[in-house]
């Protein structure tokens, strides 16, 4: 049995916070998934967008070959008028829950006016109903729309950078793997918020924080099993499931990846941005120490708002480059 060494320690501030969020995302079973889902639905509505002078925009484009219709919803500062810049956002839920509308307000109000840009947010099928590679070949089907249509709808496919944290994190780096290979849109970055990205579950980081934070080993094994199956864990996992299985990180575009030190996903994080770096890639990698995954939850935190400067400020390069 592999050594288990003590747990990194929880930023204080945020451990307070912590101590005030139920139990969700720890010790739960696939037979719970159900009730996980209702108990995290939490969205912000057209109405809420409105009111703070965004314009809001649904669209269902084409799926993928015998697949349903993909949900977009596309969100912009109503006062832009001119072709934007697009944030291509995935969200997160461990591949089993979670929809397109989380975190539209946050998005909204830190890139759509301070860097103005429209926020275009996918509603992915879920696992386990959905097993891979149905969630990733849905972003992958929304991002291509985006590329071939958007600039009907006032957005600029010349400048798009896919976005997702935790399991929209993974899906994110999976899609910007498959525009490479297969001579997708043509993204111009990606940043990976805390990403799901190995299958295998079994870094020195998923061992050690088992048991604390938020989404800790345990809930991964879930997730994983949920979106592969069988598969889960074996030789066979492909990177446009789990990207951490991909041989060759070469010709990706500039990515940012950050993520806590008191988390599951710090090791194979940190293991993805080394790999970018040795193929010759260009990525920003900050770990936020003491951070638990999902720590930006608490905005009011010091090391949130640290995290959220840090992510604006390499946006804001990356478009102005």
């Amino acid at each position: 049995m592999r050594e288990v060494l003590p747990p990194v320690p929880f930023d204080p501030e945020l451990e307070a916070f912590l101590r005030t969020m139920p139990s969700t995302g720890m010790g739960f079973t696939r037979e719970e998934i159900p009730g996980l889902r209702e108990m995290s639905r939490q969205f912000t509505t057209d109405e809420q967008l409105a009111a703070a002078g965004f314009t809001v925009e649904h669209r269902a484009v084409p799926g993928p070959q015998d697949a349903p219709e993909v949900p977009l919803v596309i969100v912009r500062p109503a006062e832009l008028t001119e072709a934007l810049p697009v944030i291509y956002s995935i969200h997160g839920g461990g591949m089993i829950m979670g929809d397109h509308r989380q975190a539209l307000d946050v998005m909204g109000s830190e890139w759509g006016r301070d860097l103005g840009c429209a926020i275009v947010s996918v509603d992915y099928r879920l696992a386990p109903e959905n097993p891979h590679p149905a969630p990733v070949q849905d972003c992958y089907a929304g991002l291509r729309w985006v590329a071939e249509h958007g600039a009907e709808h006032g957005l600029d496919p010349a400048r798009v950078v896919i976005t997702g944290g935790s399991a929209g994190g993974g899906l994110a780096a999976a899609v910007a793997l498959m525009c490479r290979d297969f001579d997708g849109p043509k993204l111009i970055g990606q940043l990976l918020q805390c990403p799901m990205l190995d299958d295998r579950n079994d870094t020195p980081s998923a061992r050690q924080m088992r048991g604390r934070g938020i989404w800790d080993q345990q809930a991964n094994e879930v997730g994983w099993t949920a979106l592969l199956g069988d598969a889960r864990g074996g030789e066979d996992v492909s990177p446009y499931a789990a990207p951490a299985r991909a041989e060759d990180l070469s010709g990706l575009p500039p990515t940012f990846i950050d993520v806590g030190s008191a988390e599951t996903f710090r090791d194979e994080n940190v293991d993805y941005a080394t790999r970018i770096w040795q193929a010759g890639g260009v990525c920003e990698l900050h770990v936020w120490p003491g951070g638990f995954h999902g720590f930006r939850m608490f905005p009011e935190a010091q090391l949130s708002k640290s995290a959220a400067e840090a992510r604006t400020t390499w946006l804001r390069r990356l478009l102005e480059g």
